[in-house]
């Protein structure tokens, strides 16, 4: 509680502050404050008190615990409460992006989408984002090889056509695909990164085409979200390791 009243708007207090910010007495806010400036998780100068940068080991052997798809999850159930949509991340395996994370909101497509779950990357807002993340010539294979089926009449199916599109999201930092995959969805992803800002896996959110908003509105309303969610994934993978 001592630790968790210290914040942003609050680096340094004084016994007073940190008294009633708990709701502990004075006596009992010296005596934790003492304590944890015995073991060195704060500091002070006889007046004020601020943490030092030890508190943060009191993570890490949580994070070190947790796989990819564990550390996404709780952040993943934060965002579709933020924005009211289901919300998915997946890895690029082979020519597939897989569902590793799902929350659902509301049933958006004809197929069921769970864990484990594979769709054509090229036909995602996640695979975008996980092809823009390739190397180039490992991008060019994936092109080469690909073979691009019309799932909807507005798939991209000219080769040319993936490049400047994938082009696209490397340069912005994000994609938007609409009805590519199934005709009345449309979809925005995001990159999540390693501690070396290598694109580990893609986040997205999907909504119907139908909500009346144009596609730039759709994507403006979400895409900070997703955004930030992403950060939060990338900080906890580098406090792992």
């Amino acid at each position: 509680m001592v630790i968790r009243a210290f914040d942003a708007d609050h680096v340094q207090m004084t016994l007073s502050e940190v008294s009633r910010r708990t709701g502990l007495t004075r006596a009992t806010a010296r005596r934790f404050l003492l304590t944890l400036t015995e073991l060195g998780y704060v500091r002070t100068d006889g007046r004020t008190f601020e943490l030092t940068a030890l508190v943060l080991q009191l993570g890490y052997s949580y994070l070190s615990g947790q796989s990819l798809p564990q550390l996404t999850q709780p952040v993943l159930e934060d965002l579709s409460r933020e924005i009211s949509e289901s919300t998915s991340a997946s890895v690029l395996d082979g020519d597939e992006i897989v569902y590793i994370a799902r929350i659902h909101t509301r049933r958006l497509m004809t197929v069921g989408i769970s864990v484990g779950t594979r769709f054509p990357a090229y036909a995602t807002s996640m695979g975008r984002v996980l092809l823009a993340g390739l190397p180039e010539d490992r991008f060019e294979d994936y092109v080469s090889a690909v073979q691009l089926r019309p799932l909807t009449e507005r798939t991209v199916t000219d080769p040319d056509r993936l490049r400047d599109a994938v082009a696209q999201v490397r340069e912005q930092g994000w994609a938007l695909v609409d009805q590519e995959l199934e005709l009345g969805l449309r979809s925005v992803a995001v990159p999540v990164l390693d501690p070396q800002g290598t694109v580990v896996a893609a986040l997205n959110t999907s909504m119907q085409a139908t909500a009346g908003l144009t596609l730039e509105e759709a994507a403006a309303r979400v895409l900070p979200h997703l955004q930030q969610a992403s950060a939060t994934i990338t900080a906890a993978l580098a406090a792992r390791s």
